[in-house]
């Protein structure tokens, strides 16, 4: 029994999703925007509900690392690390990029895809996947004009997916198939992804580029000798 989790965008999901059976037994989702410590416990206990079942019945936890909200990120890989020590069970991580990529390849069989998040300060956050699902390039922060480019390295048949696919589509000045433009992938897709995945330790938030917050050089105070 997997309980999957997600707080890298503005929603704050989970769901629980039974393996063995590869169904979904219940979920939790709400847009949020912000405040995703306040509620992702509630969230959590909601789905587990709805699926009837508890903490114990669980076998690992799937949770997404991003690249995404700095702070989701954080809120959602702790509550998962803290959850898998708790419980002595796995946590696995996931990304957005990978999610979305998959969630596309539901729509559009063997093809490829180009995933382009925004990123903030006019960054583009962007993995490209062949058509056989393997990472032809990236995840990396690359600008507008340069994700655009890499609508041309890709074989033909693109597929683009996430919250700057409509603005990337547009750059590139041709006519490419738009999945969605979303900034994170259905609860669900992190599920199943997981249940694929083989524990690789603990999970860390994918960063692409440093927090927004910066520490101020003048309030730094000297170290006592």
């Amino acid at each position: 029994m997997i309980l999957a989790i997600d707080c890298a965008a503005n929603l704050c999901s989970a769901c629980v999703y039974d393996s063995e059976e590869d169904r979904e037994l219940g979920r939790k989702v709400l847009d949020l925007g912000r405040g995703h410590a306040e509620h992702l416990i509630a969230v959590i206990v909601a789905a587990l509900g709805a699926a009837g079942k508890t903490y114990a019945d669980l076998g690992s936890i799937v949770v997404s690392v991003g690249p995404g909200s700095f702070t989701g990120l954080r809120v959602g890989v702790a509550t998962a690390r803290g959850l898998s020590l708790a419980l002595k069970i796995p946590a696995i991580g996931v990304t957005t990029l990978e999610a979305l990529a998959t969630e596309a390849w539901e729509s559009f069989p063997q093809r490829p895809v180009l995933v382009v998040l925004d990123g903030g300060r006019g960054e583009i956050h962007g993995a490209l996947y062949d058509e056989a699902g393997k990472l032809s390039s990236g995840p990396a922060a690359i600008t507008l004009e340069e994700a655009a480019a890499m609508t041309t390295m890709a074989a033909k048949g693109l597929i683009l997916t996430g919250s700057a696919a409509m603005r990337v589509a547009e750059a590139a000045g041709q006519s490419l198939d738009v999945c969605a433009n979303a900034a994170t992938a259905d609860i669900a897709v992190y599920a199943r992804l997981g249940a694929r995945k083989a524990p690789d330790g603990k999970p860390k938030p994918l960063y692409l580029r440093g927090a927004d917050a910066k520490p101020q050089a003048g309030f730094i105070l000297p170290m006592a000798r």
